[in-house]
């Protein structure tokens, strides 16, 4: 079975989306398949693959493959069609066989509310029973039809029922962060809410009704395999000031107030599995990301990776150009990295 892993924190700004498509990359540069799943309404993922920029392209998209989304595979269960979910055909991504993408759908939030009203567990849900299982379970057909080892799911920014259940349905999950106070604030908040979301997961997989639907609802496993911290500006080879201080404020967070919630909620691996993967135990950070700004846009205007880059792919000459090859080699090294931590933690 593929292992899913959710991209997850409910501010946004935090480029979980271009995680979500570097670490994609990555893993089949290293011999795995992946499907990127695209569960955020706004539907940048699904834009970024495509190279789609505009609603009008979007709509052709979707006009022209009515079946080849996240909404349309759902619709067997939260519709109640008596057909049942099947695998959705993903899209293969431009120049990196291997990798698919589950499109998004801005329709995918219409189900917010019903899967809400499925997910309480008081009174009777009989008519709802298949609802909470629907996901995982297209994922799994899914990734099994295009014979894929991960499946990354880029979530939306939000606390809502559709996250609820992304994140305790997925094997394993990252936070990706900023350097700012935002963020700091955000890992307190996502320190509240996982242990619940934890414990209505074992409440609901413990439950007849949901063991005995046509989607059952898995037994909750999910795993912090770490954070990211992106989107700081460097000096001489290291953060500035400025963003070093909220790095080590995101740090000091994630050791006195995330890892004991989310380790009293059975959410954290067993040490040793960090320390042989490199991950500090005190922060769990998985990597530190620079602002790549320029490159990040040159990579999106060709629909691949910053670390994948030509020189041709770069309008620059001399000394720019160098520059820029260098910065591109960097954000290779750290891509490689990460890819390589989330592999071992996740054998």
């Amino acid at each position: 079975m593929a292992k899913r892993i959710a991209l997850f924190n409910h501010k946004g700004g935090v480029s979980k989306t271009t995680t979500a498509f570097n670490l994609g990359w990555k893993l089949t540069e290293l011999g795995h398949r992946v499907v990127l799943v695209d569960t955020d309404p706004q539907c940048n993922l699904t834009g970024l693959v495509l190279g789609y920029r505009g609603a009008t392209e979007l709509e052709s998209f979707y006009g022209d493959h009515p079946d080849r989304n996240i909404f349309a595979g759902l619709v067997p269960a939260f519709e109640s069609r008596p057909a049942p979910i099947t695998a959705v055909e993903c899209v293969e991504v431009a120049q990196r066989p291997g990798l698919f993408l589950l499109p998004g759908s801005i329709q995918l939030s219409e189900y917010e509310t019903t899967l809400g009203i499925a997910q309480e567990l008081t009174g009777s849900i009989q008519a709802l029973q298949n609802l909470p299982g629907a996901m995982p379970f297209l994922f799994d057909m899914t990734a099994e039809a295009h014979e894929a080892d991960y499946v990354i799911i880029d979530m939306s920014p939000g606390l809502g029922p559709i996250n609820q259940n992304l994140l305790t349905t997925s094997h394993y999950f990252i936070v990706p962060t900023a350097p700012d106070f935002f963020s700091v604030m955000a890992i307190d908040s996502v320190s509240r809410i996982l242990p619940k979301w934890q414990k209505w997961a074992e409440q609901a997989s413990s439950m007849d009704i949901l063991k005995d639907a046509s989607y059952p609802f898995p037994a909750p496993a999910t795993k912090l395999l770490g954070t990211v911290v992106q989107n700081y500006r460097p000096r001489r080879g290291r953060p500035a000031s400025s963003f070093q201080h909220w790095i080590d404020e995101l740090a000091q967070a994630v050791e006195t107030i995330l890892i004991p919630a989310i380790d009293g909620a059975g959410m954290l691996l067993p040490g040793a599995e960090y320390e042989k993967a490199g991950v500090s135990l005190s922060s769990l950070n998985l990597v530190q990301i620079p602002d790549f700004n320029s490159l990040v846009a040159v990579s999106q205007e060709h629909q691949k990776p910053v670390f994948t880059l030509e020189p041709s792919d770069i309008d620059h000459k001399g000394t720019v150009l160098e520059q820029m090859l260098d910065n591109r080699d960097q954000f290779n090294g750290l891509f490689e990295d990460l890819a390589t931590k989330v592999i071992q933690l996740s054998t």
